[in-house]
């Protein structure tokens, strides 16, 4: 599929809300479905947009494909990184876009500009342990699991951690 990386347009905060929160609950990833309150999380894209970066998957078509927020060393979206990395979060592609390296080429976009921040040694990401797609993008461009970095950030919710040192 021929796609491009890009930093979201006002215009499409909206949209990628709406692919966000569906990527999360139609794999049913969210406890308590649509009355998850990180529901409301996933759809803020503005706020997001306002606090940290993020970045867009769009098809040759202009079509928006999905998404991923990326938290530069200190940003308050990163949940798990250290002084010396950068963490990126809510990776979602819609399901019709899935399997066609959209993923991927965000995952790539983060590695890129963790790369190109001086002072980052890592880049990291917290991740559920039913997002197996989403894992073997991280085991193919090189990231490991750190379990000692494992944690909860809600009771019965457990999330793995990956890194990538750059």
């Amino acid at each position: 599929m021929d796609l491009s990386i890009r930093p979201i347009a006002p215009a499409e905060h909206t949209a990628l809300g709406q692919i966000t929160a569906h990527a999360y609950l139609d794999d049913g990833l969210l406890d308590f479905g649509a009355d998850d309150p990180y529901l409301e999380t996933l759809r803020d894209v503005p706020r997001r947009v306002a606090e940290a970066d993020v970045l867009v998957a769009v098809g040759a078509d202009g079509t928006l494909l999905g998404g991923v927020t990326y938290a530069p060393p200190g940003n308050p979206w990163a949940d798990i990184a250290g002084p010396d990395e950068a963490e990126f979060r809510m990776l979602a592609v819609a399901r019709e876009a899935r399997g066609h390296g959209a993923g991927e080429a965000l995952v790539r976009a983060c590695i890129d500009r963790a790369r190109a921040t001086e002072g980052v040694a890592r880049l990291v990401l917290s991740t559920q342990p039913a997002m197996l797609g989403a894992h073997r993008i991280y085991h193919r461009l090189g990231f490991v699991r750190t379990p000692e970095r494992d944690w909860d950030p809600i009771e019965g919710l457990s999330l793995l951690t990956y890194s990538l040192s750059l």
